[in-house]
C-alpha cells in the first residue's frame, strides 16, 4: 500500500483537484491524505481569533465569505447536478458546525473544532468528485483512528489498531481518502497536529500500515539545496538520508513537517517529495541509503533566542548541566544548540512562551543573559569524522559574518551557526557561493 499526501495548493481549486485525481494509481491500494484547500486554514484561524475577542459579527462575516467560496468550488468542481447537490450538502453541514461554535462560550476546544473543518471539507468534496468520475473510494474518518497522548505525541498503538479496523471493513477497496492534520487528543476532543501536520499524518499512517512508500506532493519539485526565496539558481536534491532530511526539516526547510521523518525512518519506508504542478520532475527521495561524503543543503531557522548562564560554580561541578536541562524539561521547551565553557553554558530555544519563568529558574545558578532576533543557519550533509576539511569551506564562506555560536560534532549530518537575523540572507548567499557553486564548477 502506498500513501499519497497532497498539500493545500495541490487541492487549492477545482482544477487542481482534477489534476490530483489523475495522479492516483489504479493498480495498487493507496491512502490519500489531504490538507485543507489553500487559504482555508488561515481563514478559519481568523474566524477563531474574532470569536476569542468576542467579535461575533466579524466572525459571521468571515464565515459567510468562506462559505460563498466553497459554494463556488462546488459549482466549478462538478458537472452533474447530483454531485453538486451532495457537495452543497457537505458545505451546508460543515458551516453549520462552524456556526454552532458561535452559540457557546468560546474555548480552545471550540477553536480546534473550527480548524478541523478545512480537512473535513476537502476530503468529502474530493470523494464526491471521485464518485462522479466513476472511481470507487472509501472515506476514512481520521477522527476515528488518529489520536495523540497527553504529551501530544501520536498514540501509535491506538492508531495502528483502529486504522486496521477501518481498513478491514473494505477488503476489496483500492482508494482510501482521509484527512491530514486533524486528530483527537487524550480527552477524546477534536485536536490537531499543528500547522503543516498533514505531512505528519501521512508518515504516521504509512508507519501504521507498513506502506511501501510515502509520497508528499506539494508545489515545489523536491527539497532544494538552499532557500529559493533568497538564493538564485538553487536545485532540488535527488537523494537524502533520513537523518539529513530530518535536520533540514527541523532547521527551516519549509517543504516538510519536522516530525514527519521519524515514523517513516523507524519502519524504513522511503519518503518521496514530489510536485503536483510538475509531476514528471524527479523530486527528492528520502531513505536509509547513504549517498556519500557530500554537503547537501543549507536551511535557516528564524525566531531563535539565545540564553547564556554564567556561573563560577560550573567549574568541575558534575550535575550542573543536568540541573539546567531540567529547567527546560519542566517548561516543555526544546533546546536547539548548546555550547559550554568552564564558567558558562550558552544554548538556544525557538519558543519563548515560558522565557520569563525559565529565566527566573536559571538565575539561581548564576547570571543569565538573553538575546533575541537570531537565526540558526544549518549546513547538512554527510560529514565523516575522518574526512579532513569537511567543515573548512563552510566556515571560510562565513568569515565576514559575526558568528555567535558554532555547533559541530554532535551529529555527522550538520554544522550549525548562530547569527543575528540581519545576517541571514548574506549567510545563505555566501554559503551558496562558497560551497555549492564551487562544487558545481569542480564537477563541470
Amino acid at each position: 500500500m502506498k500513501i499519497m499526501k497532497f498539500g493545500g495548493t495541490s487541492v487549492g481549486s477545482a482544477e487542481r483537484m482534477g489534476a490530483v485525481s489523475q495522479l492516483l494509481p489504479t493498480q495498487e491500494p493507496v491512502i490519500v491524505v489531504l490538507s485543507a484547500m489553500s487559504g482555508t486554514t488561515n481563514h478559519l484561524v481568523q474566524i477563531g481569533q474574532q470569536l476569542a475577542q468576542g467579535n461575533v459579527a466579524q466572525a459571521e462575516s468571515l464565515t459567510n465569505q468562506l462559505e460563498q467560496h466553497y459554494k463556488q468550488v462546488v459549482t466549478d468542481l462538478y458537472k452533474q447536478e447530483a454531485s453538486k447537490d451532495k457537495g452543497n450538502q457537505v458545505v451546508q453541514t460543515v458551516f453549520a458546525d462552524i456556526r454552532a461554535c458561535f452559540e457557546r462560550t468560546f474555548s480552545p476546544a471550540s477553536e480546534k473544532i473550527i480548524l478541523a473543518q478545512g480537512e473535513l471539507l476537502s476530503t468529502q468534496l474530493f470523494q464526491i468528485f471521485q464518485h462522479e468520475n466513476g472511481i470507487p473510494s472509501v472515506l476514512l474518518p481520521a477522527l476515528e483512528f488518529m489520536k495523540i497522548t497527553p504529551d501530544e505525541e501520536p498514540d501509535q498503538v491506538f492508531i495502528r489498531e483502529n486504522l486496521r479496523k477501518q481498513l478491514e471493513k473494505y477488503p476489496d477497496a483500492q482508494l482510501f481518502i482521509t484527512q491530514g492534520y486533524i486528530c483527537r487528543n487524550a480527552k477524546n476532543e477534536i485536536d490537531n497536529l499543528k500547522r503543516g501536520g498533514s505531512d505528519y499524518t501521512a508518515s504516521i499512517v504509512g508507519a501504521a500500515v507498513k506502506a511501501s512508500e510515502i509520497q508528499i506532493w506539494t508545489d515545489i519539485d523536491g527539497m532544494h539545496n538552499n532557500d529559493p526565496r533568497i538564493v538564485k539558481n538553487t536545485y532540488p536534491i535527488a537523494e537524502l538520508s533520513f537523518d539529513e532530511a530530518a535536520e533540514l526539516a527541523y532547521f527551516g526547510a519549509k517543504i516538510l513537517h519536522p516530525s514527519s521523518i521519524l515514523p517513516a525512518q523507524q519502519h524504513n519506508i522511503p519518503v518521496r517529495l514530489l510536485n503536483t504542478m510538475q509531476p514528471e520532475a524527479q523530486g527528492t527521495t528520502i531513505s536509509s541509503k547513504r549517498t556519500g561524503n557530500k554537503i547537501k543543503a543549507v536551511a535557516a531557522k528564524d525566531g531563535i533566542i539565545a540564553i547564556k548562564i554564567k556561573s563560577s560554580r560550573m567549574l568541575l561541578a558534575y550535575g550542573f548541566l543536568r540541573s539546567v536541562f531540567e529547567v527546560f524539561e519542566r517548561f516543555k521547551t526544546p533546546i536547539d544548540m548548546i555550547t559550554t565553557s568552564e564558567v558558562a553554558v550558552s544554548l538556544t530555544i525557538d519558543n519563548g512562551t515560558y522565557l520569563p519563568e525559565i529565566t527566573e529558574a536559571l538565575q539561581r545558578f548564576g547570571t543569565v543573559e538573553i538575546d533575541s532576533d537570531l537565526t540558526i543557519v544549518c549546513v547538512v550533509g554527510d560529514f565523516m569524522e575522518d574526512r579532513p576539511g569537511a567543515a573548512l569551506k563552510v566556515v571560510q564562506s562565513l568569515r565576514h559574518i559575526p558568528l555567535r555560536m558554532i555547533s559541530y560534532g554532535g551529529s555527522k549530518n550538520n554544522i550549525s551557526f548562530l547569527v543575528n537575523t540581519s545576517y541571514k540572507e548574506d549567510a545563505l548567499i555566501s554559503i551558496n557561493e562558497g560551497v555549492f557553486q564551487e562544487k558545481e564548477e569542480t564537477n563541470a
